[in-house]
């Protein structure tokens, strides 16, 4: 399979930043040309938002208006995209089952693979407090 084009979603969250680095990568390793889109709900700032963007970025950008799932994978199938790199939160139990999934609905219904990437965090135990013993007085 050759990938020529990539498509990255992004909500401009920590792990839109780490699929959208990952997909450069790609992008840069497989001679490929890297796309973004936003979903916004709110049509009327789409398009100047698009602009602004694909300026900064230096990538082909697209700002959309809909339910974003659906969206993103409507763009990735009227465009054939090879490629979809998009990032995802990671949630489990009862976050997953309250808020879904973006990245999991894209994955069921998408019409070419799609990787996803999760933003780097500092494990757990490195982000609580130290815990520091208490010392005997002598």
């Amino acid at each position: 399979m050759r990938i020529h084009r990539i498509l990255v979603p992004t909500d401009f969250g920590p792990a839109s930043d780490a699929a959208l680095a990952q997909a450069r990568q790609l992008a840069a390793a497989l001679g490929a040309s890297l796309h973004l889109v936003h979903v916004l709900e709110d049509a009327q700032r789409a398009d100047a938002l698009a602009a602004s963007l694909e300026a900064a970025l230096g990538h082909e950008t697209a700002v959309l208006n809909g339910p974003t799932a659906p969206t993103i994978v409507e763009y990735a199938t009227d465009r054939a995209f090879d490629l979809i790199v998009m990032g995802t939160h990671g949630r489990t139990g009862v976050a997953h089952l309250l808020l879904g999934s973006v990245a999991e609905q894209v994955v069921r219904t998408a019409p070419c693979p799609v990787l996803t990437v999760r933003e780097r965090r500092a494990p757990a135990f490195l982000m609580e407090a130290p815990v520091i013993p208490a010392t005997a007085q002598v």
